[in-house]
């Protein structure tokens, strides 16, 4: 999200897209880097040194010879030589199950390309930052801001094998959302102390588009697990829906099962907006640009059990 962990997993540490984009749409003039480099930089300094990379060594020759992305995201996220090597020996099979994941990225870079090139084509004005995808320090899973661009940490994502079981589809639903935050408008969700309705729009949004862009959802997993139970969890969502303790409903994977509620309620009320507007590129375009979560929540007409199937 921006400038806030869209995915604030604690760890210590496919499906094939088609972009949906008109023969008459004029094809985006530009798209964003996608840098995979610095895996392949880690993973050669990791080898060299058995497994056990030495501050000096991940300081000097990874950090400092990486790339820009990969230095944003150590800034952002504290990550230091030090950081790492801790991290590579507490949780060294976190690095090591990490390969399965880095052998997966040029195809994960194919199908962003796709899906980021479609969110272009759908929105002209759309920002084209860099998306960097790097190994940490375990944790977080990525941040992104329209400044800096995304930076998503290899061994932290595919250690979240909740979200999906399919590494291909994990990464791109993953990275897709981070990039649709970069897009959205500032004041949705980044206040001192937002609410549970305005946070979990900022998320649901940001799945929606996904959605729409890559194939499928980051928290696919949700829509199982609230199977049947929509009145139920959405009639408390609209009970909690302006208090600012976001804890009972985001950020809270390991905390609550299921967990994340707000990303899933958040999906619903942009779908059934969607679903509303005569103008479904129109629809995308002011879900990204909302400042005001209440008034998208009334034009919406999203309502707690609301039915989202087609009909038939």
């Amino acid at each position: 999200m921006n400038a806030r962990l869209c995915l604030t997993l604690l760890l210590v540490a496919g499906l094939a897209v088609t972009a949906c984009v008109s023969p008459a749409r004029k094809a985006p003039a530009a798209e964003p880097v996608i840098e995979i480099s610095d895996v392949d930089l880690f993973y050669r300094i990791y080898d060299a040194a058995g497994g056990r990379p030495s501050e000096a060594s991940l300081d000097a020759d990874y950090l400092q010879a990486g790339s820009d992305g990969l230095r944003t995201f150590a800034r952002l996220r504290a990550t230091t030589g030090k950081r790492i090597a801790d991290a590579v020996a507490a949780s060294p099979e976190i690095y090591q199950s990490a390969r399965g994941c880095a052998a997966a990225l040029p195809k994960v870079k194919s199908r962003l390309q796709a899906a980021l090139g479609a969110l272009a084509a759908e929105v002209p004005e759309a920002r084209f930052p860099p998306v960097t995808i790097a190994v940490g320090r375990g944790r977080p899973v990525g941040v992104g801001d329209p400044a800096t661009g995304v930076q998503i940490g290899l061994e932290a994502l595919c250690a979240a094998s909740f979200l999906n079981p399919d590494i291909e589809d994990r990464f791109v639903y993953v990275i897709t959302h981070e990039y649709v935050h970069v897009q959205q408008h500032p004041a949705l969700g980044n206040g001192e102390a937002p609410t549970v309705l305005e946070a979990s729009l900022m998320e649901g949004i940001a799945e929606f588009v996904t959605e729409q862009m890559a194939g499928s959802v980051s928290y696919g997993h949700l829509a199982e697990a609230t199977k049947g139970r929509e009145l139920e969890i959405e009639t408390a969502f609209a009970a909690a829906a302006n208090e600012t303790d976001l804890s009972a409903w985001l950020y809270n994977t390991g905390e609550a099962s299921p967990a994340d509620l707000g990303y899933w309620t958040g999906y619903r009320i942009a779908k059934a907006y969607y679903q509303n507007s005569p103008d479904k590129s129109a629809a995308i375009r002011e879900m990204l640009a909302v400042e005001d979560a209440q008034a998208f929540l009334k034009s919406s007409g999203w309502h707690p059990g609301i039915n989202l199937d087609p009909p038939g």
